[in-house]
């Protein structure tokens, strides 16, 4: 049976070894955090802070920081999961094998919650000044929640069934906030409590929302969980927690869960913002202060023994990387259940998540064509940008599964490699200009809008990809320093941008043009200019994140030999991503030279945290 509150999840990892107590006096203000991206990767173990400057709640971090730990969390209910995720992909499971029927049947019963009439979570009150208040990042504009469980009910339907447990940022202090009156709720597109926002202000009437924070480690786990419409979270948390979740029922407020350590009771009135942020963000930038929906606090409710869960964001990866891949091996079955033709989707986190996407997908359309070219591919493109949070990808790289059946969707440079063997960029580029970006991306025209590209790769290989740079390569002054990132892939070092947003760049066209009289360019189908080629070519990360975190296709992509012909661009030689740090972008993240060397103290031979990191 799965831990029914945190004390106890926690009393077992320390039981086991895998959970540490430091009792030194610390700092929740860039102190903590420092700690806590320290440990994680150096894939140490969860982290309990119990003597936090300024507050009288003890800290959990990492909680989640491998996936080996996240696994043994819920070690009890996976088998459960598993077997109700084989029933949905394939429903002949239940003939072919009826104990997988029989297995999943006593976990249904978890899905319902349990109505009660009291619970732990409201033992005792307090405010907002005196919960921990998390600072992560020098710049960040405040203390943030940062593993907030946002529950909101439908206005017009309200109850269970359309309701919405999500994980979006809340800013405690800072900014224009009133101290202990007001918070600030980040949200960003696409999001489930969106449609209850937006149905608020279609009826003009504010809406409640509930913020918890702790309780079963599976309500943190729901709520990051990209669970289809109609699939409550509250469910999901009961499946993965093998137990129904308590949920008390108070008349005219939303349900609080039973067992969490806190909660927040709010009011989001529909009509009024003001500016959230700066935070650092999980592409490794600070997210810029915009206007977002205000809470009018009401409560805020701890239970005995409270602990506060946090994790800090930044460039991946982190923490929530691992929240990542458990997600995925979770769900990566459903997938071709969802969009027909897909056999595989990956978010590489390493470029932030939305960025960058690839997909592998079939290509029957035609299959007794002499010559094969993207078509099915480009409706499963269409289908995969049209699903939830996968309509944020920026770039999407999909590959016909015919061609490679063992292709490995994870192994990164082996994918790249595949694709840049076999697209033809005179045809195979395909853009959606002016349309959705994710909210944290600054890369294009404006929040929350850029553009996206398709790259469809299909057939055999057109191109032998080079290890070496060629050996006349010429570059036009103020680009230099060429660096082998992969076969086929060469960064160069260009000079600053000071162009305007969507503004092309002359100097990418003169480089373009430049590259065009240079000879053994064959096998090199693409070239990334940026601040810093030596960093870039560094590792597979940093070019990852180089790359396509700052970039905006439609914007950023150039080509040797390029043309448009009925709409559609291409180009003959290689495709030029302009991957520099422009003016409009957000500026990234860097951690406090102060902070940094107390934590290495406290981590040298005789510290209090020597052998952590």
């Amino acid at each position: 049976m799965g831990y029914k509150d945190l004390a106890s999840c926690v009393a077992d990892l320390e039981r086991t070894g895998a959970l540490v107590r430091i009792d030194c006096e610390l700092s929740a203000e860039l102190e903590i955090g420092s700690i806590q991206r320290r440990v994680y990767q150096a894939g140490g173990p969860a982290l309990l802070f119990t003597r936090v400057k300024g507050s009288s709640f003890p800290m959990l971090g990492n909680l989640f920081g491998t996936l080996d730990r996240t696994r043994y969390i819920f070690r009890d209910t996976l088998k459960a999961v598993e077997r109700l995720v084989k029933l949905k992909v394939d429903p002949r499971t239940a003939l072919k094998e009826p104990t997988t029927l029989l297995g999943a049947v006593p976990a249904t019963w978890h899905l319902l919650p349990k109505t009660v009439g009291d619970g732990p979570v409201l033992a005792n009150r307090t405010t907002i000044a005196g919960l921990p208040q998390l600072k992560s990042w020098p710049d960040d504009g405040g203390a943030f929640i940062t593993l907030p469980q946002v529950y909101s009910e439908s206005a017009a339907q309200p109850g269970l069934r359309h309701s919405n447990l999500g994980m979006y940022r809340v800013q405690l202090s800072g900014g224009a906030y009133r101290e202990n009156e007001e918070i600030g709720l980040h949200y960003q597109i696409h999001r489930g409590i969106g449609f209850h926002h937006a149905e608020a202000i279609e009826r003009g009437e504010p809406f409640r929302v509930n913020i918890f924070v702790g309780g079963p480690p599976s309500l943190t786990v729901a709520a990051v969980m990209p669970l289809p419409e109609g699939m409550p979270e509250l469910s999901f948390a009961g499946l993965l927690a093998g137990h129904r979740i308590e949920m008390v029922r108070r008349e005219g407020r939303l349900p609080v869960p039973a067992q969490a350590d806190f909660c927040i009771t709010g009011i989001v009135d529909p009509k009024r913002t003001l500016p959230e942020g700066p935070f650092g963000d999980h592409f490794g930038y600070y997210s810029l202060a915009h206007d977002f929906p205000v809470v009018k606090v009401e409560e805020v409710f701890h239970r005995d023994g409270a602990i506060w869960p946090f994790t800090t964001v930044g460039r991946p990866p982190q923490e929530d990387t691992s929240f990542g891949a458990f997600i995925h091996e979770l769900t990566g079955p459903l997938i071709p259940t969802v969009i027909p033709g897909v056999k595989a989707v990956h978010a590489v986190d390493a470029a932030g998540v939305h960025p960058l996407l690839f997909a592998v997908g079939s290509e029957r359309y035609v299959p007794y064509g002499e010559r094969r070219t993207p078509q099915e591919l480009l409706t499963i493109a269409n289908a995969v940008l049209g699903q939830g949070q996968l309509s944020l990808a920026k770039y999407l790289m999909i590959a016909a599964h015919e061609d490679a059946p063992r292709l490995d969707i994870h192994d990164i440079p082996a994918f790249l490699a595949h694709v840049l063997e076999r697209f033809d960029p005179r045809r195979d580029l395909h853009f959606q200009t002016a349309t959705t970006m994710d909210t944290l991306d600054y890369s294009g025209s404006g929040l929350n809008s850029g553009s996206k590209v398709v790259i469809a790769a299909i057939g055999e290989k057109r191109r032998t990809l080079a290890t070496e740079l060629p050996a006349g390569l010429r570059l036009p002054a103020g680009f230099d320093d060429p660096r082998l990132c992969l076969p086929g892939v060469i960064a160069l070092r260009g000079p600053a941008c000071r162009t305007r947003k969507g503004e092309p760049d002359e100097r990418m066209d003169e480089l373009c043009e430049t590259l065009a009289g240079v000879d053994g360019l064959e096998g090199f189908p693409l070239i990334v200019v940026c601040d810093d080629s030596r960093f870039a070519a560094a590792e597979l990360n940093n070019f990852l994140w180089v790359t396509f975190t700052r970039s905006d296709p439609a914007a950023d992509i150039y080509g040797v030999g390029a043309s448009m012909v009925c709409k559609q661009w291409g180009c003959t030689g290689p495709v030029v991503i302009d991957a520099r740090v422009k003016p409009h972008h957000a500026p990234p993240l860097v951690e406090d030279p102060a902070v940094e060397r107390k934590v290495d103290e406290l981590a040298a031979p005789g510290g209090p945290l020597h052998g952590l990191y």
